[in-house]
C-alpha cells in the first residue's frame, strides 16, 4: 500500500479518537508568539488540518480565515462539524495547488512527518510558494531520523518519516526561510522538533 494511502486510511479510522487524544497537546505559547508576526484577519493554512481542533479553531476565534486540508475524508468531516466558520478540503499536502502569494501563514502541526521525508523539501518549497511576503511558516517533526510503521496507533496503522532536525533545519534555510525559533518541545509528553520560519 502506497505510504499516503496508509496514511489516509489509518486517519479514516481513528476519526473521533485521535481528537479525544489530540486535546493534549498544547501549542498556546508558540500560536501567542505566531500571533504577534500576523496581520489582523490575515489568511490561514492548515495542513493536516485533522478534526479542526485546536489549530483552526484557534485562528477562526482570533478573526482569521481559515482553510485546512486533511488526506482523510473522516478528519475532513469532523473539522468541519467542530469549526463551521474555516473552508476545509480533502487533500495530499504533496499535491497543493493554491496560488501564489496566498496565504500569511501555513501551519503543519504533526503532518509533515506522515509524509516520506523525501519529499519534505519539496514541500517546504511549496508552503514558500504560497506563502505572502513575510508569512510565517509553523511545523514541527519527530526527532528520530528514518522511516516507521505502526501498526496501533490509536488501533490503527500509521506510517512516519523524519529526516533529523539538523536536516530539517538545513532544508528549511535551504527553501529560503528565515528561522525565527527552532527547538525541540515537550508536548503532551511527546518530544518533537518545532520550527516557526519566516518568508
Amino acid at each position: 500500500m502506497k505510504k499516503e494511502e496508509l496514511v489516509r486510511k489509518g486517519y479514516n479510522e481513528i476519526g473521533q479518537k485521535y481528537m479525544d487524544y489530540r486535546s493534549i497537546f498544547s501549542n498556546l505559547k508558540e500560536l501567542k508568539y505566531i500571533l504577534t508576526l500576523l496581520p489582523e484577519n490575515g489568511k490561514i493554512l492548515d495542513v493536516g488540518c485533522g478534526t479542526g481542533v485546536p489549530i483552526a479553531r484557534y485562528f477562526v476565534d482570533k478573526g482569521f480565515s481559515v482553510t485546512g486540508i486533511d488526506i482523510s475524508e473522516t478528519m475532513i468531516e469532523l473539522a468541519e462539524q467542530n469549526v463551521s466558520e474555516a473552508k476545509f478540503y480533502r487533500y495530499d499536502m504533496n499535491d497543493l495547488d493554491f496560488p501564489e502569494l496566498s496565504f500569511d501563514c501555513i501551519t503543519a502541526i504533526y503532518s509533515l512527518f506522515h509524509a516520506p521525508k523525501e519529499k519534505h523539501f519539496s514541500i517546504l518549497e511549496n508552503f514558500y510558494r504560497m506563502l505572502k511576503p513575510k508569512g510565517i511558516l509553523f511545523f514541527c517533526i519527530g526527532t528520530d531520523s528514518g522511516d516507521y510503521y505502526g501498526d496501533d496507533f490509536l488501533g490503527s496503522e500509521m506510517f512516519w518519516s523524519n529526516y533529523p532536525p539538523e536536516k530539517t533545519l538545513s532544508l528549511v534555510k535551504e527553501a529560503d526561510f528565515n528561522i525565527l525559533f527552532e527547538e525541540i518541545l515537550d508536548r503532551g509528553e511527546e518530544l518533537h522538533y518545532w520550527i516557526i520560519a519566516q518568508k
